[in-house]
């Protein structure tokens, strides 16, 4: 940790975490021992820095922490401010529309070295998945904002001490028109030390907090994550401590999260909590829990009301709050805990219906790929293979490289069009029908004749059924068949490209040429006649194949392969081997364009390499 650098109404504390999952944990470490020190005492004055303030701080520097390590990926620099204030109290005499006083209090401001990152936290937030924390920012932080330097971004916030916006909130009711100011939407949080306060903090902010609560949980698809957010926003503001169990699929209660204002008593009232479960069926909310010891100081009792967890009819889980030296929780604070308690069900319920149908795609996804590519004696091989869609293993792009006995190998590399799930289903049924084919005994021309056949009779049935409505599924492919030569240690090569972008053969001169002729689509024909084109692959020359995701990568009007761009692309790839080359194309791809790539990409690269005719011999 850095050096605290005093100055007249301020001070600075500074430190430097590296780019890792250790970052947010120090982080929040940093913050607690700057906070909790002398120096902070005296700058901002004995009791400024409150529990709440200070869990605010942790909260806030860990998701920003977190951001950066996981978006930019850099070294992180976290630095914060203890700023005294210097500006005059807030009076009624005060023009409306004057600046706010400097107030005393907190800014933290976490840098990093990317400032080509964008900050998300407006609109394109849920678009782009990114950006919760900045959601969280703007609840809880009194101001914040974004700062780009030529090396570095920073994205930094401001909280007032405690006494500082107790003024701010504390509006004459004879000026109704001075409302308070604030540079960014708050969470409203009771006052600490005042529990007698609490249900006019209720009555007063209790909307403002439950919109607030609802829109961060509603955005959350992991129900763990739904459980963390709801503790952090329960604890200290309604709660001292609160524990949340959610039903397995077994019907059985898990506890999964506990919190607590003060992070020594958590483990504590975790194990006390674990032997004590509520029972299934929890009945009305507001239901009163005996005390566990575990969560205060001997002596001080208080009192523990568990909330189920119900949605759509259906039972999710139990809320548990505890509130350390009071008798009983006022109407109020049981009303705000009952709401919260039935969105955070409903933002379970969500999270559980995304990850099962995320699930099952990714069941349905794996189908579409091979497990694991064959090994070619005296072929190097390579693929990269990358969806467009968000969140998906697999698009409208395939691949394949498998055995078919007696020392040949097959190989396929397609593209059904479009991506959606019907696109899916098509790249399924291509790629098992030329396994089964080719592995029947069926050759290049053979092949690519019957899965043509299948594609237009599926496309007739789809009419039938659907009418004009049914979309056609065009299918460009490219395969072929390799045989290792034993004897020139290369390998024979047979293939076609129906419709797809033709094959490049780079020669150990560094010559490029296409390796096929073009011919027709698949499924648009029902008699286009393939043919198949040879070559021999000599020890050193490569054979590169690709998708339109990146020939068409686009550059505003220009594309990749423009005035033969693969080719040069290739050509300087002399040398290389088969995976090297791989990630070269994938690069450039990237690379070509100033937009992200917006289609599906996959390369497969295959290099004849010298082998023995042992080797060779051995192979099924």
């Amino acid at each position: 940790m850095g050096a605290l650098l005093p100055l007249s109404r301020e001070s600075v504390a500074r430190t430097t975490l590296p780019g890792s999952v250790r970052a947010p944990g120090a982080a929040r470490s940093f913050v607690r021992t700057t906070l909790a020190g002398q120096t902070a005492t005296e700058i901002l004055g004995p009791g400024a820095v409150g529990a709440r303030m200070t869990e605010d701080a942790v909260l806030l520097v860990s998701e920003l922490v977190t951001n950066a390590v996981l978006h930019a990926g850099t070294r992180v620099e976290v630095t914060c401010r203890l700023r005294a204030g210097n500006g005059p109290e807030d009076s009624a005499d005060a023009p409306a529309d004057a600046e706010p006083p400097d107030r005393p209090g907190i800014v933290i401001e976490v840098a990093d070295l990317h400032p080509a990152s964008v900050v998300l936290g407006g609109p394109d937030t849920q678009r782009h998945g990114r950006g919760r924390g900045f959601q969280l920012i703007g609840a809880l932080a009194e101001s914040w904002g974004v700062t780009y330097h030529r090396t570095r971004k920073s994205v930094w916030f401001r909280l007032d001490t405690e006494t500082a916006s107790a003024r701010v909130d504390a509006v004459p009711e004879e000026a109704p028109h001075r409302a308070p100011r604030a540079a960014a939407p708050r969470i409203p949080t009771p006052p600490q030390g005042r529990r007698d306060r609490t249900a006019e903090w209720v009555d007063r902010g209790g909307p403002s907090f439950l919109a607030e609560a609802s829109e961060l949980l509603t955005g959350q698809l992991d129900e763990n994550m739904v459980a963390s957010l709801a503790g952090q926003l329960l604890v200290p503001r309604l709660a001292d401590w609160c524990a949340v169990w959610l039903n397995t699929e077994g019907g059985r209660l898990e506890l999964r999260r506990v919190w607590h204002n003060d992070e020594r008593r958590i483990e504590a009232l975790r194990a006390t909590l674990e032997g004590d479960p509520p029972p299934a069926g929890l009945g009305a909310p507001g239901t009163p829990w005996p005390w566990p010891e575990a969560a205060a100081p001997s002596g001080t009792g208080g009192s523990a009301l568990t909330f189920p967890l119900i949605a759509r009819g259906r039972g999710y889980g139990v809320l548990l709050l505890g509130r350390a030296g009071v008798t009983q929780m006022t109407e109020g604070v049981v009303r705000l805990s009952d709401d919260l308690a039935r969105r955070m069900a409903q933002a379970v319920a969500t999270a559980r219906q995304y990850t099962q149908q995320a699930t099952i795609s990714r069941a349905l996804q794996r189908r579409q790929l091979p497990v694991s590519l064959a090994h070619i004696p005296g072929v190097d091989t390579a693929i990269v293979y990358e969806p467009h869609g968000e969140g998906q293993t697999v698009g409208g792009d395939f691949y394949d490289l498998f055995p078919m006995g007696g020392r040949r190998w097959c190989f396929l590399l397609g593209d059904v069009c479009g991506s959606d799930p019907e696109a899916m289903s098509v790249t399924g049924l291509a790629r098992h029908l030329v396994r089964l084919l080719a592995r029947e005994g069926h050759g290049v021309e053979s092949v690519l004749t019957r899965l043509n056949q299948a594609l237009v009779e599926e496309e007739a049935e789809a009419t039938a059924l659907g009418g004009d409505q049914a979309r056609s599924r065009f299918l460009s492919l490219l395969y072929g068949e390799l045989e290792p030569d034993p004897e020139s240690g290369g390998a024979h090569c047979v293939l076609a490209s129906a419709g797809h972008p033709l094959p490049l053969r780079l020669s150990t001169d560094g010559e490029v040429a296409p390796a096929a002729l073009p011919q027709m689509l698949l499924g648009i024909d029902d008699e286009p006649g393939f043919h198949a084109d040879s070559l021999d692959l000599a020890p050193g020359e490569t054979l590169l194949c690709v998708t339109d995701g990146v020939t068409e990568r686009r550059d505003g009007n220009r594309q990749l392969d423009d005035d033969d761009g693969l080719a040069d692309i290739l050509r300087g790839c002399a040398g290389l081997g088969a995976k090297a080359i791989a990630e070269r194309v994938r690069r450039a791809a990237h690379d070509f364009g100033t937009e992200p790539i917006d289609d599906d990409l996959a390369v497969l690269v295959l290099e004849a390499v010298p082998t023995s005719a042992q080797e060779l011999m051995r192979a099924p």
